[in-house]
């Protein structure tokens, strides 16, 4: 029972910073000016680094979503 809890917790924080983090890549892509890119580009790089550091994502796919949304 209680690993059921503690389950849905991690899971609810999880799909938080997820979503955190597809925004973050979103704004990126979607930033009109090159001063609002590079902001937007700051913070998502911040967060993938700490999902790469926790685990949320594998720091391979982390580098890869990084050289990506450097290149467009």
């Amino acid at each position: 029972m209680k690993r059921h809890r503690t389950d849905a917790v991690k899971r609810m924080r999880n799909r938080m910073k997820m979503s955190r983090l597809r925004t973050a890549m979103r704004r990126v892509s979607e930033a009109s000016t090159p001063e609002e890119r590079e902001e937007a580009w700051r913070k998502a790089q911040s967060l993938l680094d700490k999902a790469g550091r926790t685990r949320l994502l594998h720091p391979n796919k982390v580098k890869r979503i990084k050289t990506s949304l450097a290149g467009s």
